[in-house]
Order: structure tokens, then C-alpha cells, then sequence
């Protein structure tokens, strides 16, 4: 991309130093920008907005403006009365010199004059209409597990058409791919639509998820059959782990195991024994019981194990659960009356959050806005938070302590799960909300326990700091607040599946779970409350987040690979008896540089190459060797802080070559 025009953000909602500029990314490389004056949806007379697009122009670096005409928004391009008025001023004494054009020759007008000094802007473009970032749960929900699974899909089957004989359904996984960016128009994935469009939205990401998951499936299905698993007293599954590093991960399925098991011995395919333990099953079919494992996957590879009867592994557990706390070698956490969460870190000997268990908590704020929460910069009037709790201890070791905490506000209900593994830095929580509120909204809030934070946000391909103060923002998968305590570096990350709205005040962090306005409600219509209203939101949602509290600062952590692990779990498949030539574990793509990750493995649109896309995602510049195992061949290259690179691999030639993001 090399020019971008936008209009909003307009002037009253950010300031930037001139209309025409230079955006610059993480990378430092450069969009020509251009921002739009004077709205849009006009179809007369262009005179006033001509005069307006004059006013502006004082103190800006150009000499010459675009100047935007016609419907526009809702149905529309030019109109005739807008293009006479057009060849009017053509003729107009002491009018503007006017003519018809292309935005291409306005910017290569632009480059090509040599002289013309304009500022550079390298911050984002926010903000407007902060509502969007939160409203219609579903649709943004099922936007990111839709962009997840498909990337997924395309890793797995790409390769395994080349190596085990999978298929890659290519046209599938493109119509997939068209619907789910179709559902990212501007009024979709903004949850600012009609009710109508939402069941549309529906079943677009329920199409999109369908061919993921059947690409995905099968192509580690293909794989199964070609890894002997020859023992009938033994059942068998394959693990396949998406990343191109290392993943240690708990593994859950569903066996059948009272018929088959006295007891249970779990190994990995060297006879590694594995720490594992037995959960509720998913259906009380039978004897059907939930095997939960833990095990390191090998880089963009998989690993077979083995279930069957003989003495549990002997390795020691470290996870408890007693009244209303659980806890780890690393971690204690326990919970208040009202439902809210404290954090002690044993390690650092400090309290996570500020308050103790009084800390962590659902908070409910007063939100008359519109749909699109216009003219609107935070929320920030709380009303009142999530009470009166309940708490019941669903699992208690050796490899993972449960305890499920339920309350309530109002006609709504809120059921947390919170897990805590042996051996894990990590609180995992999953969440359902029964959310039946109107014109409020409800926010998770962390307050971290440190001074001096600094905010940072997940964006595409990238990260970035903003400021703590109220402000709704938008961010991707995870936020970050680090801050100084006792005169040491330490935050909190929160990463989760499913929200795209945060706020930090000082040193409280949230997210943006819920709000409930009316559907495509626009100011600056009031509300009749005495009528009946369709509500957004109303009902149960779910969705998962993973606390991670750390030391120094996120980096050191490598939170971008943890969140991608969290988000694209490894792909278990159950294995029948039979032989096979593959071996029983295997790697295929990895990355020697551990802020450097391989986001994208797929086909080519045009050809039969693969496509390898990495990005750098500390912010630091780095040089990382991409080893494709499954080629026979490396590649090996310098990465400027937050670049993304793609690479093309013709297997035929065994060449391969840089090429932008149009595999060109």
C-alpha cells in the first residue's frame, strides 16, 4: 500500500499536524496520506464545499486538494447537478482552479514535486465512534476465531499437500476467506447494523469456520493414517501444533475410559510418562471421561500419545484447591464474596492487583450512547459491579485445579471458571455471561498493582503505547500494563478470543465485555423508553482470557507467541489401530528467533508455491533463520522492528524469493 485516504478520525476527534502527511509504520516505511475534508453525502452544489475545502487550507504544506462530491454513503456517486456545478466554477472569475481526476495523479503529482516538505505521523489514526470497539459480541467474537481457524486451515493443509498427501482446498478456503472480509465491512464488524444482518453475520462465520475446521481436520486426519499406532490395548491420538516453535501445552479429549482402564498411564511416543488427570466428559454417553495431558509439541509439527492401562506417571503436582482459593508453585489466588479476584505472586512476594482480592472485578457503567457511542471518548460512569458469589471447586489436580465462580447483577449472570495449571505462571478463565441489561455496559477491571504504567495494545502485525487515561480504544488479542513496584519492572497481561475494546485509567486496566444499545440506534433520535426497542447483546456469550503476570516487561515474555498459542491451540485427532510409515512425531517449519513468528503458511493465489509470511513482533530489529524442514531448505534474513516479510518457495526449483504481500 502505498497512498491511503480516510475521513475519519475528523478534526474534532484527533489532531494532526496537516491533512496531507506522512504515515509512518513500527517498520518505518511509508503511506502518502491524504485526509478528507468536509464530510461526505453531498449530491448538489459543490460551491460550499469548494469555499469550506479553501478555509482548511490555511497553514497546510499543499497547494492543491482533493475535493470529494457526490451521494456517496448510501447508494450513490456524482450527481448531475453536482458536475454542473463543477463545470460552473470552471468558468468562474477568481474561482479555484477545478478539474476532474484520479486520486493516482493526485499523488503522483504529490511525489513528483520535490519541494513540498510534509510532517510525518506515526502515530494511530483514532478515533471515532468508540461504541463499535465493544457492540455486537457475536459478530467480533466470531470474526477472530473465523481469521484464527483459517490461518490454521491454510498451515496445516498447505504443507500436508506437499508432504503426506493431504488436500488443500483452495477454492473453499478462498470463498471462506471472501465472506469472513466481507463481514469486516465498516457497519458489520462495528456491531452498528440492522438486527437483520446479524444472523447474516451469523452463518457468513459459520460458513467460514465449517471449511476451516473440515480443512483442518481432515489434512491431520491424512496425517494419522500414516502413524502407526499398532497396540489394541492402547488408544492413540496425534497432536499438531499450528506454531512454528515449541508449544508445551495441556491437551483435552474426550476418551472412553472406564470400559478400557483399571488405571491410566499416559506417554509421550519415546515412553515418556506424562502428567495427566481425568475431567467430566463433554457428553454422559457411557463412560466417556475428559483426558487432560500435558505435553511439548515439536515446532510445526506433531506428536503421538499413547493412553492405556499401568501406574500413573509419579511426577509431583503442585496445584491445590481449598474453600475459595487455588493455587500453584508460582501463583495463590483467591476470591472475595463479591465474586472478585486477588492474585499473590509467591515469587516476587507482592500482590498482583491493588486491593488484594478486592482487586480484579466485573463492573457495571451507566451508557445512554448511541450504537456508535458518538462525540463519545471513555466510559467511565460506574454504577455498581457484579456481586454476591458463589464459588464450587470442579477440579483439584494433579495437573490442573478448577473452581467456578458465579454471580450476579440485575437480571444478569456471571460464571467464571477460573484454572490454574502445575508448573504455569498463567491464570486461565473461562467465561460465561447471561447478560440482560439495557443501556449500560459492563467492563473487566485489573487495577495492576504498579506505579508509573504504561499501557500496551495489540495491533495488527504490531503493538503500540497509548495513554492512561479513560480513553475507549481499540485494540487486537492481548493489553499490557507495566509499571514500577519496590523499584522493579513487572505488569499484567490480559490476552482473550473475543474483545477488541480496553481502557486504562492509571494504573486500571479493562476490557470492554459487554454494552447494550439498541440496534443501529443513531444520534440524534431519542429513545422512547416507553416503547419496545431490539437490544443488542442480550443473552449468553462466551469467551476465554489468560492473566499473565509477569516480570519486566511483556517482551521478555514473549507474549505475542503465548497469545497465539492461546487463540490457535494445538489439533488433537484420535487414532484407530493400524501401521504406518511416518514416524511418530515429526517438525516441519520452525524460527531460530523467538520474536520473530510465522504468521501465514498457505498456497499461492496464482501457482503451486507456498507462502511463508513472518513478522517481527518485539519492536526490535533481529535476524532469524526460517528453517523449511519440510523443503529441505533455510532462509535467513534481517528484520527491522515490526516487519513482515513474505516469502515464496517453489518446490520445483527450490527457490526461494522475498516478495510483498501480493506474492509479488
Amino acid at each position: 500500500m502505498e497512498n491511503y485516504i480516510f475521513m475519519r478520525p475528523g478534526p474534532k476527534e484527533k489532531t494532526i499536524p496537516a491533512d496531507l502527511f506522512w504515515w509512518e509504520g513500527p517498520d518505518g516505511t511509508r503511506v502518502l496520506t491524504y485526509r478528507i475534508q468536509m464530510s461526505y453525502n453531498d449530491g448538489g452544489s459543490v460551491n460550499n464545499r469548494i469555499k469550506g475545502i479553501i478555509e482548511q487550507a490555511v497553514g497546510q504544506p499543499m497547494k492543491s486538494f482533493m475535493g470529494y462530491y457526490g451521494v456517496g454513503d448510501h447508494g450513490g456517486g456524482a450527481t448531475k447537478e453536482s458536475i454542473k456545478s463543477i463545470e460552473a466554477l470552471k468558468t468562474e472569475k477568481g474561482a479555484p482552479v477545478v478539474f476532474f481526476s484520479t486520486t493516482d495523479n493526485y499523488f503522483k503529482e504529490i511525489r513528483d514535486d520535490k519541494k513540498l516538505n510534509l510532517p510525518v505521523v506515526k502515530d494511530d489514526l483514532q478515533h471515532h465512534a468508540a461504541g463499535c470497539y465493544t457492540a455486537e459480541w457475536e459478530i467480533k467474537k466470531n470474526n477472530r476465531m473465523s481469521e484464527a481457524a483459517l490461518v490454521t486451515a491454510e498451515k496445516i493443509a498447505s504443507v500436508g499437500s506437499k508432504v503426506w498427501g493431504a488436500k488443500y482446498p483452495y477454492k473453499e478456503l478462498s470463498e471462506a476467506w471472501h465472506r469472513v472480509l466481507f463481514l469486516q465491512f465498516h457497519d458489520s464488524l462495528a456491531g452498528t447494523s440492522l438486527y437483520e444482518h446479524s444472523q447474516t453475520a451469523r452463518e457468513g462465520h459459520g460458513y467460514a469456520l465449517d471449511i476451516a475446521s473440515q480443512a483442518t481436520v481432515l489434512a491431520v486426519q491424512k496425517l494419522e493414517w500414516q502413524v502407526p499406532a499398532e497396540d489394541p490395548a492402547s488408544q492413540y491420538m496425534i497432536v499438531f501444533n499450528p506454531h512454528a516453535w515449541e508449544v508445551n501445552s495441556n491437551i483435552e479429549y474426550d476418551f472412553n475410559q472406564g470400559k478400557y482402564l483399571k488405571s491410566s498411564r499416559v506417554e509421550d511416543e519415546k515412553g515418556n510418562p506424562l502428567l495427566h488427570q481425568w475431567a467430566p466428559g463433554s457428553t454422559e454417553t457411557g463412560s466417556r471421561k475428559k483426558l487432560v495431558v500435558n505435553t511439548a509439541i515439536p515446532a510445526f509439527g506433531y506428536r503421538q500419545i499413547r493412553l492405556f492401562d499401568g501406574d500413573p506417571a509419579g511426577l509431583k503436582s503442585t496445584v491445590k484447591a481449598e474453600g475459595n482459593f487455588i493455587e500453584n508453585e508460582f501463583l495463590k489466588v483467591y476470591f472475595s464474596e463479591n465474586g472478585s479476584i486477588g492474585i499473590y505472586d509467591k515469587e516476587k512476594g507482592k500482590e498482583v492487583f491493588a486491593g488484594g482480592s478486592t482487586g480484579c472485578k466485573a463492573v457495571i457503567i451507566d451508557d445512554p450512547s448511541d450504537t456508535w457511542s458518538h462525540d463519545i471518548k471513555s466510559f467511565s460512569n460506574e454504577i455498581a459491579s457484579f456481586g454476591n458469589a458463589t464459588f464450587k471447586i470442579l477440579e483439584n489436580g494433579p495437573l490442573r485445579t478448577k473452581i467456578r465462580v458465579r454471580s450476579g447483577y440485575g437480571n444478569s449472570g456471571l460464571t467464571i471458571d477460573w484454572t490454574l495449571y502445575s508448573g504455569s505462571r498463567h491464570l486461565e478463565a473461562k467465561i460465561t455471561l447471561d447478560w440482560h441489561e439495557h443501556l449500560k455496559m459492563l467492563k473487566f477491571s485489573f487495577p495492576v498493582n504498579v506505579e508509573s504504567p504504561a499501557a500496551t495494545y495489540e495491533t495488527p502485525y504490531g503493538h503500540i503505547v497509548r495513554a492512561t487515561n479513560g480513553d475507549e480504544d481499540p485494540g487486537q488479542r492481548w493489553i499490557d500494563l507495566s509499571g514500577l513496584k519496590s523499584g522493579s519492572r513487572c505488569g499484567l497481561t490480559v490476552i482473550n478470543d473475543a474483545k477488541y475494546g480496553y481502557s486504562v485509567n492509571g494504573n486500571d486496566m479493562r476490557i470492554s465485555v459487554a454494552r447494550s444499545a439498541v440496534y443501529a440506534h443513531h444520534n440524534p433520535k431519542v429513545l422512547d423508553m416507553a416503547e419496545e426497542h431490539l437490544w443488542m447483546d442480550q443473552g449468553i456469550q462466551t469467551f476465554r482470557m489468560l492473566l499473565v503476570p509477569h516480570a519486566d516487561t511483556w517482551k521478555e515474555i514473549n507474549i505475542p507467541r503465548i497469545a497465539d498459542e492461546f487463540i490457535s491451540p494445538p489439533v488433537p485427532i484420535y487414532q484407530g489401530i493400524h501401521g504406518g510409515t511416518m514416524p511418530k512425531s515429526g517438525s516441519f517449519i520452525s524460527v531460530d528467533a523467538k520474536d520473530v513468528n510465522v504468521t501465514a503458511v498457505k498456497l499461492s493465489e496464482k501457482g503451486e508455491d507456498i507462502i511463508i509470511r513472518c513478522v517481527e513482533t518485539s519492536g526490535s530489529g533481529t535476524q532469524a533463520t526460517v528453517d523449511l524442514r519440510f523443503a529441505e531448505l533455510k532462509w535467513s534474513g534481517n528484520f527491522r522492528p515490526c516487519e513482515i516479510k513474505t516469502l515464496r518457495l517453489n518446490l520445483n526449483t527450490k527457490e526461494i524469493h522475498e516478495v510483498n504481500l501480493l506474492e509479488e
